[in-house]
């Protein structure tokens, strides 16, 4: 699999060891298994010294063994979704009880300073910037019930939806608003999106969330110099509030049904993992090629 993520785990006496899979695309449902389910799959996983930086690495976990602290982040999964988030982390919690559970909004840098190394082995500082293209309200990425992408609405009159495969629109700073002259139209937003920006071009005032990590997020101030930047992480709702109803997601059960899709999207994970497991032990008894394994 392509999709990569470092899984970390801190041991008892501070030292911790890095290992990495191939499968980081709903990484976050393996974690409904709880610790001992994960520490068991570590030795299927990859050991390595080399850290993923922030354009690599799609996913990433870290158990602290010593102070019971689960880190992780994602690109992919339900830990993503608006209309699952919420049940993911109650389920999750669940399942580590007396362990902090604590999502990481800028990635790999976190994990790297959570264990005392330099955040910034992982920056690509100098990579161009992916600039997401807006989408107009028929475009089809949009016809999916979790569609990846980023709700821009500016005061309370406008209302603008950017592609979610890109890099967050909130990296652009200020040049935002050269592009914003054109976007297509929305009207309303009632999609449940995963990420947002709200502009209040008066007061220079802007805030913006995000349900999965974001290079550089706690930077994003230096982006935009002259203007009020709050950082919602998640809290998708402050959004809703402050754009005169520009942003009004579509109702949705966020209770049984979203935890009963969740389980059942472990369910079928589990599944994969255990279809892929033994073709990938094979490889590596047989060419010793230090695949990826399926975590």
């Amino acid at each position: 699999m392509g999709d990569r993520a470092n899984v970390i785990v801190v041991r008892e006496n501070g030292t911790h060891e890095l290992h990495r899979t191939g499968w980081a695309v709903g990484i976050d449902l393996d974690l409904l298994d709880g610790p001992a389910a994960v520490l068991a799959m570590l030795p299927e996983l990859r050991r390595d010294e080399w850290w993923l930086d922030d354009t690599m690495a799609q996913g990433g976990v870290l158990l602290g063994l010593g102070r019971k602290v689960l880190l992780f982040f994602a690109w992919d999964g339900p830990s993503t979704e608006l209309r699952h988030r919420a049940a993911t982390f109650e389920l999750v919690r669940a399942t580590w009880q007396g362990w902090e559970v604590r999502w990481l909004y800028d990635g790999p840098a976190e994990l790297r300073g959570y264990v005392g190394l330099d955040p910034e082995y992982v920056r690509c500082r100098e990579s161009a910037l992916s600039v997401a293209p807006f989408l107009a309200p028929e475009d089809e990425d949009l016809a999916w019930p979790d569609p990846g992408d980023v709700v821009v609405t500016v005061g309370t009159d406008h209302c603008h939806v950017a592609s979610g495969v890109f890099d967050h629109p909130v990296r652009e700073g200020t040049s935002l608003f050269d592009r914003l002259a054109d976007a297509p139209e929305h009207g309303v937003c009632h999609l449940h999106v995963s990420s947002g920006i709200h502009l209040d071009p008066e007061r220079r005032r802007m805030g913006w969330w995000s349900l999965s990590s974001c290079p550089q997020a706690y930077e994003v101030p230096k982006l935009w110099p002259g203007w009020s930047v709050e950082f919602w992480q998640d809290d998708w709702a402050r959004h809703v509030r402050a754009c005169g109803g520009r942003f009004s997601p579509a109702p949705f059960d966020a209770g049984e049904e979203a935890r009963a899709t969740v389980l059942a999207e472990a369910e079928e994970r589990r599944t994969q993992r255990a279809r892929h497991r033994a073709p990938v032990a094979h490889l590596r008894s047989t060419d010793d090629l230090g695949g990826e394994a399926t975590f």
